[in-house]
C-alpha cells in the first residue's frame, strides 16, 4: 500500500464538518495481474522494475493546493496542521493513528472511474460483485451474498448513507451523489464501532464532497458510452464576498445495457433458449446542495434509480423486461461546528428517507404463457438523528473526545402483494429508537509513542446494549516509519429485512437473529524512501462470532438469515507504489486472505484468496495530458451452491484531457480493455450458479465551463 500524509489543505480549506474525514498517513493504493500466478509474477516483477528504473521527470516542486500531486515530503511541509482521523476530531496530522486508503478528485479524473463501485475495485483488499441489479462490496474476504452493503458504513461528508430497512449502501449508479462531485473519498479499513456504531463492521467509507470553492464555476458535463449509456450533469458552485458558500447539481442518467443476455440455466425453448432481451436497462438521477455560511453547513440529497433485471431472480418469469426495481433516498443534514475555548464541538440534526419497491412478474400457473401475475414488494423508512461531539487536549498529552447520538427510525415499512388479483403477503410496520454514548483518548506516551482507546455503548429497543472497545499503538521509530497496532471489537444488529420480512417466494423471517460480532487485531508498518517511494505491510486477523448469512429454510424451501458458527478471517497486504515530480504514479498491491468457518474449515462463499492491484498514471503533456491503465486480479472463490468459480484478470485504459481550454475538459476510456468473458457469484435469490459481466465498454466525457470565476 502507498502511504501518502493527507494533511488538510489549510484551516479555511479543512472539511469541519465531515465527522469522519479520517485524512492521515493514508494509502492512495491499486494494483494488477495476469491469468496463471506464473504470469502474474513476471508482470508484477516486471512493472516494479519499470518503476525503479524509470527514473524522475525534470524535478519541479508542485503547487501546495494540489495534494493530489504533492510528494509526502512536501505535504508534511506544508503550513498546515489538523486532519479528520478515526477517533471523529481534529488532531495533529503527524499524531494521526489510522491507517486508510485516500482516492483523490484528480485520480478519479486520470482514472475514469465512473461509480463509486470502479473505485473501490481498484483499492487494496477490496473487490466488488454484481449480480445485474446491485453491486456489492467485499473487504478483506468478507463480503457474504445477500448483504446490501450492511457491513461497512458509507458515509457523505459524515452523514449516513446506509437505509434503516436493508442497512444498504448503494455505490453503482444509484449511490446518491455524482462521481464528479466527490473531492476525496477516505477508506478505513477494519472495525470501528467504537466510534460509530452498527454498520461500522469491516470498513468505513467516507465520501467527501466538492463546496462552492472547488468549482468557481458553472459546469456543464455529458457523457456516452457503449450499452447506449448517456449521462448529463449541470452544477454551479461559488463563494461569494458575504461568506455564503453553495454548490447546485442535478444529474442524469441512462443505459439501455446489453440487448441479449445469454443465462445456461434457462436454455430451452420454453425460456427463449436462455437468452433475456431489453432486460438490462439502467435509469438514474440526483440532485445535490451544500450550503455553508460561518459555522453551518447543510446538504440537501436526493436520488432514484431503476434496474430491470435479466436474471429472473426470486422465482420470476425469464426474459420478462418487467421485472424491475426502483430504490430512492433523500435526506436533508445540517451540522454547526464551533470552537468554544479549548472546546471543539460539532452538532448535527438530519432527516433521512428511503424508498423501495419493485414488480415481479410471476407465472403461478406454471403454463409458460400470459398473463402472468405482477407482485409488488416495497419497504419504506424515515429516521432522524442527532449527533454531539465534543473534544480537547488535557494535560497536554491527552486528546478526548466524548460523543452522544440518538436516531429515531419513525417509519420501519415492508409490504409484499400481487396486484391483480389483489393478494397481500406481508405487511409489517415497526419503529425504533437507538441511543448512543462514546469516549475517545489519544494519550502521547511519548512524542513518538501514542496509545489510543475508545469505548462506545449503543442501546437497542430490541436487542439492549451492545459495548465497542478500541485499544491501540502508534510508534514513529524514524520520521519515515510507521508502526500502528489495533485491537477493536464491533458489532452489527440484525437489519429489518433480515429479521422481519417474509414476502412471497422470497425470504422466510427470523425475529430471534442475534447481532453478530467481530474481534479484530492488526498490524500494520509503513516506510517512505525519500520523496519517490512508499512500501507498507499488514497483517490482520479477524474472528467473526454469529456471522449473519441467508440459509434455505427446509420447510418453506426459501431463503432465511441465520447466526451462523464462528468464522475467522486472516491475511497479509502489501503495497508498493511511486510518484515523481513529474506526474508520473505508479502502485502495485497483492493481498493474500484465508477466510472460512472454523468448526468445519469450509470457504466462505464469494471470498477470494488473492487480490492483485496495480496502476500506472503518465503525463503526456505535463498538466494538461495523461494516459492511464488499471489492472484487477480477483483470485478462485466457492460460489453459494459450494462449486469453485475461477479468477479474472481486468484490464482499464483512460486518456484524459485536462482544459484543452480554460472551460473544457476532455476524457475516453476503455473498460474490460481485453475483453475478459468472467462471471460473478449469484446468490440464493439466484437460479444461476455464477452471472455473466459486461465485456469490452467505452466512455468518452466532455465538460465544459462557460463561466468561470478566477478570482
Amino acid at each position: 500500500m502507498q502511504r501518502v500524509l493527507i494533511l488538510a489543505r489549510d484551516r479555511d480549506k479543512v472539511l469541519p464538518l465531515t465527522d469522519a474525514g479520517r485524512a492521515a498517513r493514508c494509502v492512495s493504493r491499486r494494483s494488477a495481474s495476469r491469468h496463471s500466478p506464473g504470469k502474474f509474477c513476471f508482470a508484477s516483477w516486471m512493472f516494479l522494475l519499470g518503476m525503479f528504473c524509470g527514473g524522475p521527470a525534470a524535478a519541479q516542486q508542485p503547487a501546495q493546493d494540489d495534494l493530489g500531486k504533492q510528494s509526502m515530503e512536501d505535504l508534511v511541509k506544508m503550513n498546515v496542521d489538523s486532519v479528520y482521523g478515526a477517533t471523529k476530531f481534529l488532531q495533529k496530522a503527524e499524531d494521526e493513528a489510522s491507517s486508510i486508503s485516500v482516492v483523490t478528485a484528480d485520480e478519479i479524473q486520470k482514472h475514469g472511474y465512473r461509480t463509486l463501485a470502479e473505485v473501490l475495485k481498484s483499492i487494496s483488499g477490496f473487490y466488488v460483485i454484481n449480480d445485474r441489479n446491485y453491486s456489492y462490496v467485499g473487504v478483506r474476504g468478507l463480503s457474504v451474498p445477500g448483504d446490501y452493503n450492511a457491513r461497512i458504513l458509507f458515509l457523505v461528508d459524515g452523514h449516513r448513507v446506509n437505509d434503516n430497512i436493508f442497512d444498504g449502501a448503494y455505490v453503482s449508479t444509484e449511490f446518491p451523489v455524482d462521481i464528479d462531485l466527490i473531492e476525496r473519498i477516505e477508506i478505513i479499513r477494519g472495525p470501528d464501532s467504537s466510534a460509530y456504531g452498527t454498520g461500522a463492521f469491516a470498513a468505513v467509507i467516507n465520501v467527501i464532497t466538492k463546496r462552492g470553492r472547488d468549482l468557481k464555476a458553472l459546469e456543464f458535463s455529458g457523457e456516452a458510452g457503449s450499452l447506449d449509456a448517456y449521462r448529463g450533469r449541470v452544477s454551479f458552485g461559488n463563494r461569494f464576498d458575504n461568506g455564503l458558500e453553495t454548490l447546485l447539481s442535478g444529474t442524469f442518467y441512462s443505459r439501455q445495457g446489453n440487448q441479449k443476455l445469454f443465462f445456461p440455466e434457462f436454455n430451452n425453448p420454453a425460456t427463449n433458449n436462455g437468452i433475456a432481451e431489453n432486460a438490462d436497462g439502467d435509469q438514474s438521477g440526483n440532485v445535490f446542495a451544500d450550503i455553508i455560511y460561518r459555522d453551518f453547513n447543510i446538504h440537501i440529497v436526493g436520488s432514484s434509480r431503476t434496474k430491470h433485471i435479466p436474471t429472473a431472480s426470486f422465482g420470476t418469469v425469464f426474459d420478462d423486461p418487467r421485472t424491475r426495481t426502483t430504490d430512492a433516498r433523500r435526506f436533508i443534514d445540517a451540522q454547526y461546528h464551533h470552537t468554544f475555548g479549548s472546546w471543539e464541538t460539532l452538532g448535527r440534526l438530519s432527516y433521512d428517507w428511503y424508498g423501495y419497491h419493485g414488480i415481479y412478474i410471476y407465472d403461478y400457473a406454471g403454463l409458460g404463457l400470459p398473463p402472468y401475475t405482477q407482485n409488488y414488494d416495497a419497504a419504506s423508512g424515515t429516521w432522524i438523528d442527532f449527533q454531539g461531539d465534543a473534544s480537547r487536549v488535557f494535560f497536554k498529552r491527552h486528546h478526548v473526545s466524548f460523543g452522544v447520538e440518538f436516531r429515531q427510525d419513525l417509519r420501519q415499512q415492508q409490504t409484499n402483494y400481487d396486484i391483480q388479483p389483489y393478494h397481500l403477503y406481508f405487511d409489517d410496520h415497526r419503529s425504533s429508537r437507538i441511543g448512543a454514548l462514546y469516549f475517545q483518548d489519544k494519550y502521547f506516551i511519548r512524542k513518538n509513542l501514542s496509545l489510543i482507546v475508545g469505548l462506545r455503548s449503543d442501546w437497542y429497543d430490541f436487542y439492549g446494549n451492545e459495548l465497542s472497545p478500541r485499544a491501540g499503538l502508534h510508534y514513529n521509530p524514524t520520521p519515515d516509519t510507521d508502526i500502528k497496532a489495533n485491537y477493536s471489537w464491533a458489532f452489527r444488529a440484525p437489519n429489518d429485512y433480515e429479521a422481519f420480512y417474509a414476502g412471497n417466494n422470497s425470504n422466510t423471517a427470523d425475529p430471534s437473529l442475534k447481532p453478530e460480532k467481530i474481534r479484530s487485531w492488526e498490524l500494520d508498518l509503513e516506510h517512505r524512501f525519500g520523496k519517490t517511494y512508499s512500501l507498507s505491510g499488514a497483517g490482520f486477523l479477524n474472528q467473526i462470532d454469529d456471522l449473519i448469512v441467508p440459509t434455505l429454510d427446509p420447510v418453506t424451501n426459501n431463503p432465511i438469515y441465520t447466526n451462523s458458527t464462528p468464522v475467522e478471517t486472516k491475511g497479509i497486504e502489501y503495497e508498493l507504489s511511486g510518484k515523481w515530480p513529474g506526474g508520473l504514479e505508479g502502485s502495485l498491491s497483492h493481498t493474500l486472505q484465508d477466510t472460512r468457518y472454523v468448526l468445519t474449515g469450509q470457504d466462505l462463499a464469494n471470498s477470494p484468496r488473492q487480490l492483485v492491484k496495480a496502476s500506472l498514471s503518465i503525463p503526456l503533456l505535463r498538466k494538461k495530458l495523461f494516459a492511464s491503465v488499471d489492472g484487477q486480479y480477483t483470485g478462485r472463490v466457492i460460489t453459494v451452491s459450494r462449486t469453485p468459480l475461477g479468477g479474472f484478470f481486468l484490464v482499464n485504459a483512460t486518456v484524459f484531457s485536462r482544459k484543452i481550454t480554460e472551460k473544457i475538459d476532455l476524457s475516453g476510456g476503455f473498460y474490460n480493455l481485453l475483453n475478459k468473458k468472467y462471471a460473478n457469484t449469484g446468490g440464493l435469490e439466484n437460479r444461476e450458479v455464477s452471472i455473466p459481466q459486461d465485456g469490452r465498454t467505452f466512455r468518452i466525457k466532455l465538460t465544459y465551463r462557460p463561466y468561470t470565476d478566477t478570482k
